[in-house]
């Protein structure tokens, strides 16, 4: 499901209008991006938990010519599924 499917799907479900559901959709991911790279955490009980990560450096080897590289330390973002989510979509 893409957004546009995805902003249709809400505007259906929560009588809303497409154009709604686009602006909902906006302000839920720049929020989670703008509190994400702030470095907090955010926890939605029932839907899941997002969060960042610290990934250390290390060695890494490039495929094509086998020479080793040094791959910085990163941050990655996180989601880890609540228990509602994960019962919802096994059932």
């Amino acid at each position: 499901m893409n957004k546009s499917e995805f902003e249709k799907h809400i505007a259906t479900k929560h009588s809303i209008t497409q154009k709604e559901a686009g602006n909902i959709i906006d302000i839920f991911t720049s929020s989670v991006v703008s509190a994400l790279g702030e470095g907090n955490e955010i926890q939605l009980i029932g839907f899941g938990s997002y969060s960042v990560s610290e990934v250390a450096a290390r060695a890494g080897r490039n495929p094509k010519t086998g020479e080793v590289i040094q791959i910085p330390a990163y941050k990655l973002p996180r989601f880890k599924v609540g228990q509602k989510l994960k019962d919802v979509v096994n059932k």
